[in-house]
């Protein structure tokens, strides 16, 4: 379910994770898992990133951080599939 009318929608290169994050989302739509959860997971990955790169594993690095994008697109995705957005997902993403 994308963020945007079909009028307002524009080319975003930087929204390379929203396709696998839908599919992530998608999977997870029926499960006891919630976006908070996800968040969690995407901020966990966001600090295995960070230690890789100050390691030197730049590789490494550079995987953690695609998967934190994609985790990003999965919790707000979740969330509007679960019909269930919160104010505390909001300021905790």
């Amino acid at each position: 379910m994308p963020k945007l009318p079909i009028k307002y929608r524009f080319l975003d290169l930087s929204d390379y994770g929203r396709s696998p994050g839908n599919w992530i989302a998608s999977k997870l739509q029926y499960t006891k898992l919630n976006a908070i959860h996800v968040t969690t997971l995407f901020i966990i990955t966001g600090f295995i990133a960070i230690g890789f790169l100050l390691n030197g594993y730049l590789i490494a690095s550079a995987f953690f951080i695609i998967l934190k994008s994609i985790l990003d697109a999965a919790d707000g995705e979740l969330s509007r599939l679960k019909k269930n957005p919160s104010y505390v997902g909001r300021y905790y993403d």
